[in-house]
């Protein structure tokens, strides 16, 4: 996966801010304080930045830079403006500016006794990712094959985050003698260096959940097969989860037939991937459960041409859950949770599904195909109505980027939330609140029903435009057990919207890991 970010924490030692050869950041709570140790002429230029018309605009959360400071050896010097009283969302907006400028030299952040300097180096590690595995690095330029482009990355590759305290100034690394291509590194100075980087190791794993998350929705499908996903979901047993994978004969015995006719026309076997992670005692689990379509062209109800190379994202539901996985395994969270994906790719093909053939779940209803593009739900019905059956879970809340609907009803702000329980439906948008990842409940209800009903089976797979990521989610609900507390996330917005985010490049956002890790710490884990 990509490597993230190395983030250590040390004492403060101001009279390395001007020997320092990297960037250097200053997090002021007051923009006419400055730390001491800086020269009087670097002080000089920053106090009249700051009392400039732009300085004096600055919001929480907003920096400034200036180029190559006069009496200092950095190459740039960073104003950050972030008041004591400063939001979460704001500390991890203000690291974000930091983490989207790192380049290859090492940062040196002085944040003092700052109480949101956890949340800064959190913010800066989740801006910092940069998805790179295909370009090619000047320095490997020369080894790089005369054709077929940059080498296939390694499907298990398990860098860790790096969170370390009490780094020694002396050791600060040197950016001028980096090797050409390193990743950055960043240093942050504060009151408490050991304090802080045990709260940090928990933001370290939720962090490197989220670029786990990232990696799979940014991989092209010729990588990211159904068979790589379920390698790399397998190889985090090295990390403490169990991890089983059920192959197409063993979906065929227990009936997944609506699962299975999706794949039948791609060359890549369909699979299940369960992941368990069982920290939480003899409680009943919380269920994940994730859409797993590695490339979804619409199978004969093939989708246009225009954007389709997107579709690789159409994982993104699966993603989310390996992701939070990740990092519920990587903090040792004291709660059981089970995470299943369905894989599989929607290719047309003389063995695929037709519009107005009929499947059988494995539930037992019978789905009329409509539309061979509106796949993810049979997917999903199908692990869904497992996940009930196997492991009787406390709740089930299943992600997926579903519909387009929800993208026209809600833009790429706020992921669509559908639940048959308020109270956890409220526990979820609390959650994603807390974690500043935007998402809003809509509605259920008998009435849609009929726009889902079918004249030749049980249900029909599309109730066409009308209230479609509604219908989408209703069809879903049929595959829930009375009395059994479920939420339907569709994604399909947030996922991989169109522009980088406060929190991410353009790209995979990995929405869903922090709100899904925070869910679990508030209502599913031992206190």
């Amino acid at each position: 996966m990509t490597q993230p970010v190395e983030i250590s924490f040390t004492e403060i030692q101001t009279d390395r801010l001007a020997e320092h050869e990297g960037r250097v950041a200053l997090v002021l709570t007051d923009p006419g304080r400055l730390p001491t140790g800086l020269p009087r002429t670097a002080r000089d230029a920053a106090t009249r930045a700051l009392a400039s018309k732009a300085g004096q605009a600055l919001k929480a959360g907003a920096v400034m830079e200036l180029a190559f400071p006069a009496g200092m050896k950095a190459e740039a010097l960073v104003l950050v403006h972030l008041p004591q009283g400063a939001s979460q969302a704001e500390a991890r907006k203000a690291g974000a500016a930091l983490g989207a400028k790192l380049g290859k030299t090492h940062t040196l952040v002085y944040a003092g006794n700052h109480k949101q300097a956890g949340e800064l180096a959190f913010g800066l590690a989740l801006r910092a990712y940069d998805f790179d595995a295909y370009k090619t690095h000047p320095e490997e330029a020369a080894d790089a094959p005369a054709q077929g482009g940059a080498p296939i990355p390694e499907a298990n590759a398990d860098p860790q985050t790096a969170v370390t305290a009490d780094a020694q100034a002396d050791d600060l690394p040197d950016s001028a003698s980096a090797p050409i291509g390193a990743k950055a590194s960043v240093t942050v100075m504060v009151k408490d260096p050991e304090a802080l980087a045990r709260h940090a190791s928990h933001a370290a794993a939720v962090a490197e959940g989220v670029f786990f998350t990232r990696d799979l929705v940014n991989e092209p499908a010729n990588v990211l097969t159904t068979s790589d996903f379920a390698d790399r979901l397998l190889a985090m047993q090295e990390i403490g989860l169990e991890v089983e994978v059920l192959d197409e004969d063993e979906l065929a015995r227990l009936g997944m037939r609506a699962l299975l006719a999706v794949g039948q026309g791609s060359e890549s076997p369909s699979k299940v991937v369960v992941m368990r992670w069982m920290g939480g005692g003899d409680e009943a689990p919380l269920a994940l459960v994730g859409k797993g379509v590695v490339f979804d062209t619409g199978g004969i109800s093939i989708k246009p041409a225009a954007g389709m190379e997107e579709m690789t994202m159409d994982m993104g539901g699966a993603g989310v859950v390996a992701g939070v996985m990740r990092a519920l395994a990587l903090r040792r969270a004291k709660a059981n949770v089970v995470g299943l994906v369905g894989l599989v790719e929607n290719m047309p093909d003389g063995k695929a599904q037709r519009p107005g053939d009929i499947v059988k779940s494995m539930k037992g209803d019978t789905i009329e195909v409509i539309n061979t593009d509106a796949e993810g739900r049979l997917v999903l019905a199908d692990v869904l109505w497992y996940a009930q059956e196997t492991y009787k879970p406390k709740a089930v809340i299943d992600l997926a980027t579903l519909t387009g609907a929800v993208i026209i009803a809600l833009g790429h702000d706020n992921a669509g939330v559908f639940s048959n329980d308020d109270a956890l439906a409220d526990q979820i948008l609390a959650a994603a609140k807390s974690e500043g990842e935007g998402a809003w409940r809509l509605p259920l209800g008998p009435g849609y029903d009929s726009l889902i009903k079918s004249r030749l089976a049980d249900i029909k797979n599309t109730g066409g435009r009308a209230a479609g990521s509604i219908t989408a989610a209703q069809f879903l609900q049929r595959f829930i057990k009375k009395d059994q507390p479920w939420a339907h996330i569709d994604i399909a917005g947030v996922a991989l919207p169109p522009s980088a985010t406060d929190l991410a490049p353009k790209g995979a956002t990995g929405w869903g890991v922090m709100t899904l890790d925070r869910l679990v710490r508030d209502r599913f884990e031992e206190k």
